[in-house]
């Protein structure tokens, strides 16, 4: 008899949990079913930008209705699950309903983070009109439907999210002012020099960037009219989107008795402290550690999944390199691995050309890479994020790797997709088997379905190796 598995959540990381549990066959041993809170199929987060400047949403969709139904995933969309009996193995939706299951998996995600700001709330005490958050599609199509060309809008972060957020609605014709609260944009990646870098970058496209503070009070009368910054200076706005940061979702941990610190508690292979409850993603915390980016989480799916169809029996998850890569206002990003030398012996290599807007820095311990931060280069990342994560040594000739970015790989083993590391020699066999578009290059390997920064790459590799006839 099948073992019900219930999986509580429909974001990247339930979707990756899912291509997991298909691979190794799950389908044999579990009748599996997903509730979502959102009425559509599983989304790519980290591609809604593109929703906001104007795509469809089904341009970063993950896995449209006929997924689930093909390989016999009962999908509850638009279904809110408030709390896990764990005794009686049972879980209930906020209508009441009750379903039963033998296995859980929490995969909750997060929340935004919106700051105590004065003046969200209008008088009446409803949400002030204008007010956005940057988290889901709908939230795009909201923020869509209230941008005018010529209007002002006002972004609140200057990390990841929020220079996203910034960049979209600059291509729609809105003066953009982004608000950073730390001296340094994307801060959690790059230092002063690459934050810098970026900075003019993205001033040069028309998008007014301010360090050093963030709003105090949102100013207007039912909508939002200007935004008061901690300086005191009074910034016109007809639009707000807070993007700084994001919250785990333990609700239903905490309702349910599941032991929570910042996210829900796991260990090694991903389990709870409640026996038949497991966690991924960004509401799972292992070893003091809460991951916000791809990569760390689709190593935490690929174990759980071995872990619970019983694949590998040895499957552990020991933590994750972390590295971030993106591309904003057509200037290229990547951070990995250390930010500064923390060691006396640490070597530090920089590289710092204003004039081209690039920016490289290498932090070496034993002759091994331990971190770099690229900016106006990142071409270069995924031969030294491979080096970086398979702990090899850097060449003899330091200097070379770093006036280029460049280290000799093979092209047998250099990846071109670091999030699922993807060989350019895996790409090309795909391609000469037949894979001779983009989508189809995608599906088959997985290449481009994380971060999507190699996109670039695989079209080249495309037009150099797809059949004339195809292209």
């Amino acid at each position: 008899m099948k073992k019900r598995l219930a999986i509580v959540g429909n974001g990247m990381a339930a979707s990756r949990l899912l291509d997991e549990l298909v691979r190794r066959n799950a389908a044999a041993q579990f009748e599996v079913s997903v509730f979502g809170e959102e009425s559509r199929g599983a989304y790519n987060r980290i591609l809604l930008g593109r929703v906001l400047s104007g795509e469809a949403p089904e341009a970063i969709a993950l896995k449209p209705a006929e997924w689930y139904v093909d390989r016999g995933v009962t999908f509850h969309a638009g279904v809110r699950v408030a709390q896990i009996d764990p005794v009686g193995r049972r879980l209930t939706t906020s209508t009441g309903d009750a379903h039963p299951y033998d296995v859980c998996v929490l995969a909750t995600g997060s929340s935004p983070l919106v700051p105590p700001v004065t003046g969200l709330k209008s008088d009446d005490g409803s949400p002030r009109d204008g007010v956005h958050v940057f988290r889901t599609v709908e939230d795009c199509i909201a923020i869509r439907d209230r941008a005018k060309p010529g209007s002002c809008a006002v972004v609140v972060g200057g990390g990841l999210l929020g220079l996203e957020a910034a960049k979209a609605l600059g291509d729609l014709g809105l003066r953009v002012t982004v608000l950073h609260l730390n001296e340094v944009l994307m801060s959690a990646q790059l230092d002063k020099h690459g934050g810098e870098l970026l900075r003019l970058a993205l001033e040069k496209t028309g998008l007014f960037v301010r360090t050093g503070t963030t709003a105090d009070e949102v100013i207007g009368n039912g909508h939002v009219e200007a935004v008061r910054l901690r300086t005191g200076e009074v910034v016109p706005a007809d639009l707000v989107v807070f993007a700084c940061g994001i919250v785990p979702r333990v609700e239903v941990a905490k309702a349910s008795g599941v032991p929570v610190n910042r996210a829900v508690l796991v260990n090694d292979l991903l389990a709870t402290q409640v026996p038949g409850v497991y966690a991924v993603g960004e509401c799972a915390e292992h070893n003091g550690l809460v991951y916000g980016l791809v990569q760390p989480i689709w190593e935490q799916c690929a174990v759980l999944a071995d872990v619970l169809t019983g694949t590998n029996p040895r499957a552990r998850y020991r933590g994750s390199k972390i590295y971030a890569r993106l591309k904003v206002a057509g200037v290229e990003v990547a951070s990995f691995g250390v930010p500064d030398a923390q060691l006396p012996t640490d070597e530090v290599l920089q590289v710092f050309e204003e004039r081209r807007g690039v920016y490289r820095k290498l932090i070496v311990r034993d002759g091994k890479l331990v971190g770099a931060m690229l900016v106006g280069c990142a071409e270069a990342a995924p031969a030294l994020v491979q080096m970086f994560d398979r702990d090899e040594p850097l060449p003899q000739n330091r200097l070379d790797v770093l006036a280029t970015g460049n280290a000799p790989t093979a092209a047998t083993e250099r990846e071109i997709c670091n999030c699922n590391h993807v060989t350019e020699a895996a790409l090309v066999g795909a391609i000469r088997d037949g894979c001779d578009t983009l989508p189809a290059l995608c599906e088959a390997t997985r290449a481009g379905t994380g971060c999507g920064s190699c996109r670039g790459q695989l079209v080249t590799l495309l037009a150099t190796h797809a059949p004339v006839a195809a292209r």
